[in-house]
């Protein structure tokens, strides 16, 4: 059974997982501006930093990382599932999780065209609000 659980340490497993995720992201339209948002004014390693305020949730199975939720301010910053684990209901997991805290958040972020994510959010209820749009 997948257990989700704020992260206290930064364990091999979860630097792996949380680098592929950063890799990842960064190729993705909107990816470099969504990461220097989540990295905010972190002084050296972002995982560290996250773990020590708090804002990172993680989905284990065992020993292993299946996926993660970045979290602040009632904000779910980024949702990351393991690509070999992803279609096995980890993501619902996670928010199932999230939903039931005393201060659930209450927004989520999605990159532009990441379609599975908006359409993960929409499957649970959730429902776009807010597109933002930036210059040049």
């Amino acid at each position: 059974m997948i257990r989700v659980t704020r992260s206290a340490t930064v364990s091999v497993p979860l630097r792996h997982a949380f680098d592929e995720a950063w890799r990842h992201t960064s190729a993705l339209r909107g990816g470099t501006a969504l990461l220097a948002t989540i990295a905010g004014d972190a002084d050296g390693d972002v995982l560290s930093d996250l773990v020590a305020h708090d804002c990172l949730w993680v989905a284990h199975l065992g020993d292993t990382v299946r996926g993660f939720a970045v979290v602040r301010r009632r904000v779910i910053e980024g949702l990351w599932v393991d690509p070999n684990e992803r279609r096995h209901g980890t993501a619902r997991t996670i928010l199932a999780a999230l939903a039931s805290l005393p201060d659930a958040p209450l927004d989520a972020w999605a990159l532009p065209g990441d379609r599975a994510t908006k359409s993960l959010y929409e499957n649970v209820g959730w429902r776009a609000r807010l597109l933002t749009m930036r210059g040049a």
